[in-house]
């Protein structure tokens, strides 16, 4: 197997500064604003080290990422809602990575741009903190349908926002509960990748090199959040979606033809 040190020697550093630094932003962001984390990373980490291979990648740095999480907010965790959520996003977990190299994520990614834009009127512009009841049980079939579609596209940005906040989760507590379900999906993820063998030892080093950047991240944008009345954290919220959803419709659009 290739070493630590001849991987690095392959790599050049100003690469491997640039993911880190991407981390550290793109996590500082998603911390104060619910999520999106990973999305924000797509672009910059296809452009670094391919699309095709972006998914794992991202996906094993959003694990670290929340590992740091769950000990920075490991008492605003809702786990009423973790346990219906996550044994079926890890079963859509494992049966994405079974899939991966055989799917266009194209039409995945599009239609969950049209839906984070549409957040914005079904908020009405942050005036309501509700759009429809979510039910706990309603997380059952969420949970497959959500881990399904991010293992093939390495992120969907805070597509989960809405149905959280229609749970009645609020900043630290959507925070908290948001990234336990999302640790635990992204064991088997990454599990998954590993086990179909589309994981070599070259994208590990950048996944730990992106998600140490988001640790360093998720800790100074905690003291962000800290500072944000739930007002602010719902606008903030809002705004991140419809930008993630216009993303992710421009650059997906050409689908369509």
């Amino acid at each position: 197997m290739t070493s630590v040190l001849e991987l690095l020697h392959t790599i050049p550093n100003w690469h491997l500064a640039g993911l880190f630094v991407a981390g550290m932003v793109a996590f500082i962001i998603s911390t104060v604003s619910g999520g999106g984390g990973a999305m924000l990373l797509i672009p910059v980490t296809s452009s670094m080290i391919g699309t095709a291979v972006t998914p794992p990648v991202i996906n094993l740095a959003t694990l670290i990422s929340n590992a740091s999480r769950l000990y920075l907010f490991w008492h605003d965790i809702d786990w009423s809602l973790t346990r219906y959520y996550v044994p079926s996003a890890i079963v859509g977990a494992w049966l994405a990575a079974l899939v991966f190299s055989r799917l266009d994520a194209g039409w995945i990614q599009l239609l969950v741009g049209v839906f984070l834009v549409s957040t914005i009127f079904q908020y009405r512009f942050g005036k309501v903190d509700k759009t429809f009841d979510m039910p706990k049980l309603g997380f059952i079939p969420l949970g497959f349908v959500i881990a399904f579609m991010s293992t093939l596209v390495g992120g969907l940005g805070p597509i989960l926002n809405p149905f959280y906040m229609n749970a009645g989760l609020e900043k630290e507590n959507l925070i908290a509960t948001k990234t336990a379900n999302s640790f635990f999906v992204g064991i088997m993820q990454i599990g998954g990748y590993a086990f179909f063998g589309v994981f070599p030892a070259k994208l590990w080093l950048y996944g730990l090199v992106l998600g140490l950047g988001a640790v360093v991240g998720n800790i100074i944008g905690k003291h962000f959040l800290a500072g944000m009345t739930i007002s602010q954290f719902r606008i903030m919220l809002l705004i991140l979606m419809v930008i993630s959803g216009i993303i992710m419709i421009i650059r997906n659009v050409n689908v369509l033809f």
